[in-house]
Order: C-alpha cells, then sequence, then structure tokens
C-alpha cells in the first residue's frame, strides 16, 4: 500500500528525496491524495521580491506577466519564482478534504487563506484574470492543493478576505516582531512604508514603549508624508536601502552613535543585507524577512566588516501569527483603512 508523505515529498519530481519546495519540479496533477485537501482558487498574494523581479523583468506589462507566472506553473507544477526562488500564498475555497487529513472538522466552501508558500504548494492554473500592478494579488481561476502539514487560517467574517490575504502574506513579520522588540530597543526598519515595515512599525512601536525609539527608511518621497501620518515612527530617515554607508551614517546620527539594538529588514531588492548590518549595534539583531537576502552576503559581510551581530533568516510561522496580525488591523482603523484603500 502506498503511504503518502504529510510533507507532500509524494508529489516530488525532481529532484527524488527533496521536500516539496527545494523540489525543481512537483506533480501537480489536482487528483487528491488521502492526506490532501483539494482547493478551488481565487486569488494569489505574489511575494513582493518575486513580485518585483516578475513584473521589472516584463517593463510592467500584464500580458507577458502573465505569460511568465502561467510558463512558471507549467514548467514546475507550482508558482516559484526561478531568480527569487520565493512564491506567495493564496485564498480560496475548500473543494474536497481527504479521508486522511489531520483536521476532519474542515469542511466543503470553507473559505481559506494558506500560510504556507506557492513555492511548495502543487497549484494549477486554468485562467489568469487579471493582475494587479500596485498590489501583488493576482486574480484567477484555478486549484491548489494543501499538505497534511500545511498551515492554513479560515477567513475571518469581519475583514475583507483580499485585505486579510494582503496581510496574513506577511503574518511572520509583525509576529516575530512581537517577539523580538523589548522596552526601550531602538528599533530600525528598512522598507518601512510597504505592508509589513508598517505593521512591524506598529508593532515595535507598542513593544518599545516610550523610552524606546522606532526609526523607518523610505526611499521616495510620498513615503515620507504616508508614514509620518501612522505616528509609528520616531525618526523617518530618507535613503537608498543600497546605500549601506550612507544608511549606516544616517542610522548612527540620530542614535548618537549607538545604533539599533533590533533591525527588520522587509525591503523587496537585493544587496541590502550589508545596510541592515552595519546599521545595528555589536550583539544586537537582524531580522532577514525579505526574500531577496542572501544568507553569502550576510553572513561573510558581516565577518568582513567585524560585525557581532545575531542575525535571523525570517521565518513566515511562528506561534500564532495569523491572529497576531490580523488583530493588528482590528485594533488600529488607520492602518485597516490604509490596506483598504490599497488591496480592496
Amino acid at each position: 500500500m502506498k503511504t503518502y508523505c504529510k510533507y507532500g515529498s509524494h508529489r516530488v519530481i525532481s529532484p527524488k528525496g527533496a521536500l516539496p519546495q527545494a523540489a525543481e519540479i512537483i506533480d501537480n496533477t489536482m487528483t487528491l491524495y488521502p492526506n490532501e485537501v483539494l482547493i478551488d482558487v481565487t486569488t494569489l498574494n505574489i511575494d513582493s521580491a518575486s513580485f518585483h523581479q516578475i513584473k521589472e523583468v516584463c517593463n510592467h506589462d500584464k500580458d507577458a506577466m502573465k505569460n511568465m507566472i502561467l510558463d512558471i506553473v507549467a514548467m514546475k507544477g507550482k508558482m516559484q519564482n526561478p531568480i527569487t526562488k520565493s512564491g506567495g500564498m493564496l485564498i480560496g475555497e475548500i473543494r474536497q478534504v481527504g479521508a486522511d487529513f489531520h483536521n476532519q472538522t474542515l469542511t466543503p466552501n470553507t473559505k481559506i487563506a494558506t500560510l504556507v508558500s506557492l513555492s511548495l504548494t502543487p497549484l494549477m492554473i486554468d485562467e489568469i484574470i487579471d493582475i494587479n500592478l500596485s498590489n501583488e494579488q493576482v486574480t484567477i481561476k484555478g486549484k491548489a492543493i494543501l499538505f497534511d502539514s500545511g498551515l492554513y487560517a479560515e477567513l475571518p467574517h469581519d475583514l475583507d478576505e483580499k485585505l486579510a490575504l494582503a496581510a496574513l502574506d506577511v503574518a511572520g513579520a509583525p509576529a516575530q516582531v512581537r517577539k523580538l522588540a523589548k522596552k526601550g530597543d531602538t528599533v530600525f526598519i528598512l522598507g518601512a512604508a510597504g505592508k509589513s515595515g508598517l505593521l512591524c512599525a506598529y508593532e515595535a512601536k507598542k513593544q518599545v514603549g516610550q523610552k524606546g525609539k522606532v526609526i523607518g527608511l523610505v526611499n521616495e518621497t510620498p513615503q515620507v508624508d504616508f508614514l509620518k501620518a501612522f505616528d509609528v515612527c520616531d525618526e523617518i530617515l530618507f535613503g537608498d536601502a543600497l546605500n549601506a554607508l550612507a544608511v549606516y551614517e544616517a542610522v548612527s546620527d540620530v542614535t548618537d552613535g549607538k545604533l539599533a539594538d533590533l533591525t527588520i529588514n522587509v525591503v523587496n531588492v537585493e544587496n541590502t543585507e550589508m545596510t541592515s548590518i552595519l546599521s545595528t549595534k555589536d550583539e544586537g539583531t537582524v531580522y532577514f524577512f525579505s526574500m531577496a537576502t542572501s544568507f553569502t552576503k550576510a553572513a561573510l559581510g558581516a565577518e568582513g566588516v567585524g560585525k557581532d551581530v545575531n542575525m535571523i533568516i525570517g521565518n513566515g510561522y511562528t506561534k500564532n501569527h495569523a491572529l497576531i496580525t490580523l488583530d493588528l488591523l482590528r485594533e488600529n482603523k488607520q492602518i485597516r483603512d490604509a490596506f483598504s484603500k490599497k488591496y480592496i
């Protein structure tokens, strides 16, 4: 009798022995195995680094982007950008629950958001209906498979589903900030005006208290006024995250040379590792949530400048991260309204 792995290894075509995220090609036939769930997919939220790369390569042309996404899925059986290696997440309705799936209370027609990456999710796209160039969301008709180990969240009734999807896509970041930021800390956030950056800044401000400081870095002039309106940053720096020395000097200036206790990197471009590392004090912590992060550049770069910092590769999951992040939207109407304007 064939056994089916809860992690989905039975779907791996090549290379054999790999798990689905690391695999080059997975089986995306929509025949349901006993320990899986079949989902009718309505929306993909492509992760920011991947979406940015696709948009740039395709010169912001929607038809070219559609073709590129379809080609990736046809080739790999999943939506995993071959350059960034990242995916995103999806929302849809449960169509069928396998008899051996761990949660038999999950029923057809339940709307869910998957909390595992598209880079490991078997996906079949029948049609791409639209691509929203401003918010990384792709409206489709298609199907997907959730493995037995796969995390998901039932969509809340009090929040629009696309609003919830946008927040859940980055749920790991603000939830990790809740664990990492301490009273009195100085927290530096690269990409503070983005959706994850804004949520991280709000959570950081709550955690560090009046004696702490939150510093946000943005690279577009309108983002300065946008971020000021939320009153989540004590200092807003305008600069290029690719210019490590200039940003380091700016952070040093606003911290009287002390630098940051905790740096959060949520930008969607490559080569910002050293900006994060230089801006963090010795024995401080850098949290790389960005999917554009290079472990090699971070590790060897820190060594090269003699920086003793703790570096954490962002885990998109931490306990209760979905509930924590959705509750941030519920408690801050201003942020919720800003998200609604962009994602609904």
